[in-house]
C-alpha cells in the first residue's frame, strides 16, 4: 500500500522498544501448558493465537523508550520510505477506520497500542521472544510486532512480500483486538481442528483485516490498493495456512491439528471482508467455514 505523501502520521500509537531488555521469568502461557515444538512453529508462522494466551500477571518491558519513531515518522512520505514508519501509518489508518465504524454504530472504539520489539518483550500474556511472531495480548489490549517477521514470512515461508502483506499482518492482529472488544476471545483457548473455535477466531481476524483494506483509502492515510497489492495480502494469508505449514514442517496435512485454518480458508475470509467491507459479514462463529 502507498501512503499519501501529505498524510500526517501519529507515532504515539506505536511504542518502539527495540533494544530494550526484558524479563523472561514467566515464559509464554499457551493453553495453560508448556510450548511444544509444533505449537512453537505455528506461533512462528502465524503470529500467535490470542485464544491460547492465558492471562498472567502484568509484565512490561524495561528501559528507556526509543524516540526514533516520534522523531522520524511524521508524514506519509516517511511511511513510504521506512518500514517502521510504515507500521505507524498502518496502525493509524486501521484505528481511524475502526473509530469511525464504531461511531456509526453508536459505540466508542477503544484504541490498542502497538509495540515494536526485537529479541524479546514482557507482556501481560507473559514473556515472548521474537520467535513468537506478531501477536495480540488481550490483557494488555496491545499488539506486539518484531519487524524481522516480515522477512521470515517472505524468505522462509514463501509469501510474495510487499507492503500490503505487512499491512495484512498488522490488520489481522487488530482484528483480534476487535474480537476482544466484542467479547469473542475465549480465555480458555479454542482447541484445535478444522471446525475449532481457534480456527474460527483466526478466520474472523482475517476477514476483519480485509474489511479495513476495503476502507483504508477513506481514512486519508493510504491510496487505494492495487490488484497487485491485494494479491500480496492473499499470498501472505495462504503462506500462513495450517495445511501449508504442516506440509512444510511435517510432510503431511492433519486437519485435526489446525488452529488457524487452511490457506484456502484464510484467503477466502480475507476476500469476504475485502469485497464486502462489512464487519457483519465476518461472523465465522456460526455456520460452515
Amino acid at each position: 500500500m502507498t501512503f499519501n505523501p501529505g498524510a500526517r502520521l501519529d507515532p504515539d500509537q506505536v511504542t518502539d522498544v527495540r533494544g530494550r531488555r526484558y524479563g523472561g521469568g514467566r515464559g509464554i502461557a499457551i493453553g495453560g501448558g508448556g510450548v511444544g515444538l509444533v505449537i512453537a512453529l505455528v506461533y512462528v508462522l502465524l503470529g500467535g493465537n490470542p485464544a491460547d494466551l492465558g492471562a498472567v500477571p502484568q509484565g512490561g518491558v524495561t528501559g528507556p523508550v526509543g524516540s526514533q519513531l516520534t522523531q522520524e515518522c511524521r508524514t506519509g512520505t516517511q511511511g513510504n520510505e521506512r518500514e517502521d514508519c510504515q507500521i505507524v501509518g498502518y496502525v493509524n489508518s486501521i484505528q481511524a477506520y475502526w473509530t469511525d465504524a464504531y461511531a456509526q454504530d453508536g459505540g466508542t472504539y477503544q484504541p490498542a497500542q502497538t509495540f515494536i520489539f526485537d529479541g524479546g518483550v514482557d507482556t501481560g500474556c507473559g514473556a515472548a521472544t521474537s520467535a513468537v511472531g506478531p501477536f495480540y495480548c488481550p490483557p494488555d489490549q496491545a499488539v506486539y510486532l518484531d519487524l524481522g517477521f516480515f522477512d521470515e514470512l517472505q524468505s522462509r515461508f514463501g509469501a510474495s512480500g510487499g507492503p500490503l502483506a505487512r499491512a495484512y499482518v498488522v490488520a489481522h492482529e487488530y482484528g483480534h483486538h476487535i474480537e476482544n472488544l466484542e467479547g469473542l476471545l475465549s480465555a480458555g483457548g479454542g482447541g484445535s481442528g478444522a471446525e475449532s473455535r481457534s480456527v474460527r477466531t483466526e478466520l474472523m481476524a482475517d476477514c476483519l483485516a480485509g474489511v479495513w483494506v476495503n476502507h483504508a483509502a477513506s481514512t486519508d492515510f493510504i491510496k487505494p490498493p492495487t490488484t497487485e497489492q491485494v494479491n500480496q495480502a492473499l499470498s501472505a494469508a495462504a503462506a500462513v495456512g495450517d495445511d501449508r505449514i504442516q506440509e512444510r514442517t511435517q510432510g503431511q496435512v492433519d486437519p485435526e491439528g489446525w488452529t488457524h485454518g487452511s490457506a484456502e480458508q484464510r484467503q477466502h475470509w480475507f476476500s469476504v471482508g475485502f469485497e464486502s467491507g462489512q464487519p457483519d459479514d465476518c461472523d465465522t462463529f456460526s455456520g460452515p467455514i
